[in-house]
């Protein structure tokens, strides 16, 4: 099964800290597919996040993640930015598909983002996440800025416009 997500989406938190787990109990294969939702919403005439452009629907929003969180017991902060920079978490969650660390390296970065308030946009923070992990965050941040993995997460985020995808997450 195909898991497209991004590090910024809401939505994608409790999918991120639930589906390895979800995939593991019905012998399904998950395959971790990080992508930008930026070019997608400006792909369908939005500038943000539809829920951020209208009021009535973010507020409905805000209220409905704390109730999927609570009902999974995962904590919850409301972001004091949102959306948040998600470029780098993505590339470097590339990096970690290729070398078998997405799935902890994406919990620890949604945790950082969704409970802890954390500014997942920055060098410093991802760096961090990758420390907590004991990777070695430096040559992996140096290897997610090349032009490999930059294209790759174009392509990526391609594919997914490519397949339908019109938000995160989407299995």
């Amino acid at each position: 099964m195909e898991f497209w997500f991004d590090y910024a989406s809401i939505y994608s938190y409790p999918a991120v800290m639930r589906v390895q787990r979800e995939c593991a109990l019905y012998g399904q294969e998950l395959v971790w597919r990080p992508f930008l939702l930026g070019p997608v919403f400006r792909s369908m005439g939005f500038e943000n996040a539809p829920f951020v452009v209208n009021e009535r629907k973010g507020a409905y929003v805000w209220k409905d993640i704390q109730r999927e969180c609570a009902k999974f017991n995962l904590i919850w902060e409301k972001p004091s930015a949102f959306p948040r920079n998600s470029v780098l978490a993505a590339r470097v969650a590339l990096v970690g598909a290729a070398e078998g660390w997405i799935e902890p390296f994406s919990r620890e970065v949604m945790l950082r983002n969704f409970a802890q308030d954390k500014d997942i946009g920055s060098r410093e923070e991802i760096s961090s996440a990758l420390a907590a992990l004991n990777i070695p965050a430096e040559a992996i941040l140096d290897r997610a800025s090349s032009p490999t993995v930059k294209d790759l997460l174009r392509w990526n985020t391609e594919e997914a416009m490519r397949k339908g995808v019109f938000g995160a997450p989407m299995f």
